[in-house]
């Protein structure tokens, strides 16, 4: 968390901790005041009107909240959905558990990039299709989605047909406050988002739900009617205007942090793919530049982690040490799925072979990243694959310039 984002959240916690909705003192004016302004400047962030800025949990609440609530509100006549097999987790299972209420849901593959073929969605769309959910930033690669192109194909597409257009929802979660993001020029209906992934606290996140022209859903949660009545509960004060100062922050910074970024992703995927070879980055090159995602041949995968000290987490005890506000992580996958030793399923929906998906790492780079912990990871990764490859037999074979694809092992 961004350092200035802690300093805005602590007088909520101890001088101005009235409730925001209370609407008969003081306190809760000025709770509501602020939090009137978090929203505006969350707002402000993804070009959208700040009425249409909902305050939810985070990004698995959001998702959740508008994939069920969007297609539960239109199943009478349309209950089709389309979304890609390497959205996150929370997605994916959302609409597994629509497929259990009745819904169609369609998967659809992706290019070896990463990238959505807009044919194939368009192929796949139908007159009952009520929901598109596609994310923006690929959590695992870094892939970008074309969302504006997009969204003038399902526009052309209603228009073609006569048929309804679909909505259309993105995770942004990994795209908030990293790349600029417009909901209105992007054509963008709904959209998920995550505070602590643009430096603001865990536990707080935010859904955008355009009210013109309006997107109904079902709400999840029931109780009192705030936030629109999308998401009943009270509103965590010092939580939104945490996030609130995150988006402030971003809005400022944004453009200067892509560019250090960019700059600490060249020199990293540099730094190890000059002195070790037979490396391959997954997903599109031109993705978002603080995920970068490689995988080492002839490397067994959990060799890899167990070598470099990274815990299921994803991170390494050496980069903690190294500076109090590191933003370094190694990882083999998600954090939602590290606990699981299964590869990871976006890399094998690239097309990836299961052992060049067990031996990848995904590096994050961030804002507090700094050039000696790029330095220190690429010593490390060279010196433990050169030392792990070293003692494989298949490496070996490959040196020797046997083609090991066709030999035919005994069971």
């Amino acid at each position: 968390m961004d350092p200035r984002v802690l300093d805005k959240m602590l007088p909520l916690f101890t001088e101005q901790y009235g409730n925001p909705h209370s609407r008969t003192h003081a306190y809760g004016w000025e709770a509501e005041s602020a939090v009137d302004e978090a929203r505006k400047q969350v707002a402000t962030l993804i070009g959208a009107n700040e009425k249409d800025v909902v305050f939810t949990s985070g990004a698995t609440e959001s998702n959740n909240m508008l994939i069920k609530g969007i297609a539960r509100f239109h199943q009478t006549k349309r209950r089709h959905i389309i979304t890609t097999q390497t959205e996150h987790k929370c997605v994916l299972d959302s609409c597994r558990w629509l497929s259990t209420q009745g819904f169609e849901v369609t998967y659809l593959p992706v290019e070896k990039s990463g990238l959505v073929s807009i044919d194939a969605l368009k192929a796949a769309l139908r007159p009952d299709t009520s929901l598109i959910s596609i994310m923006m930033v690929n959590n695992e690669i870094g892939v970008i989605q074309p969302m504006k192109e997009i969204s003038d194909m399902l526009k052309a597409w209603a228009k073609e047909t006569k048929n309804p257009k679909p909505f259309f929802h993105t995770d942004a979660a990994q795209a908030i406050g990293k790349i600029p993001v417009d909901v209105e020029s992007m054509g963008i209906d709904a959209m998920s988002i995550s505070g602590h992934k643009l430096y603001g606290p865990k536990g707080i996140g935010a859904a955008y739900v355009r009210r013109r022209p309006r997107v109904r859903l079902e709400p999840l949660i029931h109780g009192g009617g705030q936030e629109r009545g999308l998401r009943s509960g009270t509103v965590p004060a010092p939580l939104v205007v945490g996030l609130g100062e995150a988006c402030r922050i971003a809005t400022k910074e944004m453009a200067l942090d892509h560019v250090r970024i960019k700059r600490l992703s060249d020199r990293l995927i540099h730094g190890i793919t000059s002195q070790v070879e037979e490396i391959v980055r997954n997903g599109d090159p031109d993705g978002y530049p603080g995920c970068v995602n490689l995988s080492f041949s002839y490397v067994e995968g959990e060799s890899l982690l167990m070598a470099l000290k990274v815990s299921f987490t994803g991170f390494t005890a050496d980069l903690a040490d190294l500076a109090d506000n590191q933003d370094i992580a190694l990882s083999s996958g998600s954090a939602c799925t590290s606990a699981s030793l299964e590869p990871s399923y976006v890399l094998r929906a690239l097309g990836a072979a299961e052992d060049m998906a067990h031996s990848s790492l995904r590096f994050g780079i961030g804002r507090f990243t700094t050039e000696a912990e790029i330095d220190l990871v690429i010593e490390r990764i060279v010196a433990v694959v050169t030392r792990l490859r070293e003692m494989s037999p298949l490496w070996e074979m490959v040196q020797e310039g046997i083609d090991i694809s066709k030999i035919e092992w005994s069971q």
